[in-house]
């Protein structure tokens, strides 16, 4: 395939509610959105997910532009590209940025099973028709309100409840819930907001038969969650740890995790999500597929990565309008229950709503 053209959006997507996380409240998406075209006009779209201000790993939104405008982008258009996932090689001499070479990798992709007229899950290698979502809940204000939020989307039918955490909000907020619903598929998502001297309260963890804790120590730390996982019967899923197929092999050597919860960005794309999930078949180790607070445009991709066969447990792949009440695809992405019906369309399966795309922009470059 031969790129021709790109159009990078930098937006400011409201979120319908304000989501607390353990380092701070977010209001808006302030993402990405990337659109190639190539010579015969197909276009594919992909998302930067990297947020506004460097909180999750070491990209921000701003630098990612820039870095996708002078370094990723004069490398695709106007060259001859067999694969998407050639571009791993073009992009050797990068370090890290896998935000950024994910939003190139992924447009290819689109790019790629839209030529080949077929749905994007399919070119993947994806084998199922829909994927099982969880739901992710922010920090409550008090265990009572947070028993209350998690029981209307149990009475919804979602079986898999992630709640996130911090200290001096963790054990009593979990155990409230696994009080009120002890039957529940129930899971922490700390951020990083712990260390290794808090292993008694993590050990506490243990009473309430959790189906993981998620990323409860440092990004990028490996050793100290080997030793943690070895106090723990509950089991670790590694998050900002794993931002490689080199990541996850260590985290198998060192026993530092159980699962992993593949984030396409985080890794790079859909071609390093897919080795990633792979190795960890091969390894025992479950898979399942996070979010970034995506746009439709990411979560679409979601979708598709998550028909892969060792994406195990359900995913954070909510409706649209769980977060936005303007997203900018269509149609949105709906629930059917608890599971999302991945689209036979070709690609992504969804279009771009420009209106809102534009309505939502603040800066655009284009070539």
């Amino acid at each position: 395939m031969k790129i021709t053209n790109y159009r990078l959006f930098k937006i400011d997507l409201p979120l319908r509610n304000p989501f607390v996380v353990s380092f701070g409240t977010i209001t808006h998406k302030r993402t990405l959105i990337l659109e190639l075209t190539a010579d015969d006009g197909t276009q594919g779209y992909s998302e930067c997910s990297a947020f506004d201000v460097p909180f999750y790993n070491e990209e921000f939104r701003d630098g990612a532009y820039t870095l996708l405008i002078d370094q990723l982008l004069p490398h695709v258009v106007d060259h001859e590209i067999d694969h998407p996932d050639d571009i791993y090689q073009i992009f050797n001499y990068i370090r890290i940025n896998k935000m950024a070479i994910s939003a190139v990798n992924c447009a290819l992709w689109d790019v790629y099973a839209k030529q080949a007229k077929q749905p994007l899950a399919q070119v993947l290698g994806g084998v199922r028709d829909k994927v099982e979502t969880g739901v992710s809940i922010g920090v409550q204000s008090s265990p009572t309100e947070l028993v209350k939020v998690v029981g209307g989307y149990i009475q919804e039918g979602y079986r898999r409840i992630k709640m996130k955490i911090k200290p001096g909000k963790d054990y009593e907020y979990i155990k409230a819930v696994r009080d009120a619903y002890p039957d529940a598929m129930l899971m922490a998502d700390a951020n990083s907001a712990y260390r290794l001297e808090d292993v008694d309260m993590l050990k506490k963890l243990d009473e309430l038969n959790l189906i993981m804790i998620e990323q409860p120590l440092e990004p990028g730390d490996l050793i100290d969650h080997a030793t943690l996982q070895a106090q723990l019967k509950t089991p670790i899923c590694l998050d900002e740890s794993i931002v490689s197929l080199d990541d996850a092999r260590k985290m198998v050597q060192l026993n530092a995790g159980k699962i992993i919860n593949i984030k396409v960005a985080r890794v790079g794309g859909f071609g390093a999500a897919k080795q990633i999930q792979a190795y960890a078949k091969k390894h025992g180790i479950q898979c399942w597929c996070g979010g970034m607070l995506d746009s439709g445009v990411a979560r679409a991709g979601n979708v598709a990565i998550a028909t892969l066969d060792n994406y195990t447990l359900p995913n954070d792949i909510a409706p649209c309008q769980r977060y936005y009440d303007n997203d900018i695809i269509k149609p949105l992405i709906e629930l059917d229950g608890t599971f999302v019906n991945v689209s036979d369309k070709p690609g992504i399966g969804y279009d771009i709503d420009f209106e809102n795309l534009e309505r939502f922009a603040i800066e655009i470059a284009e070539y």
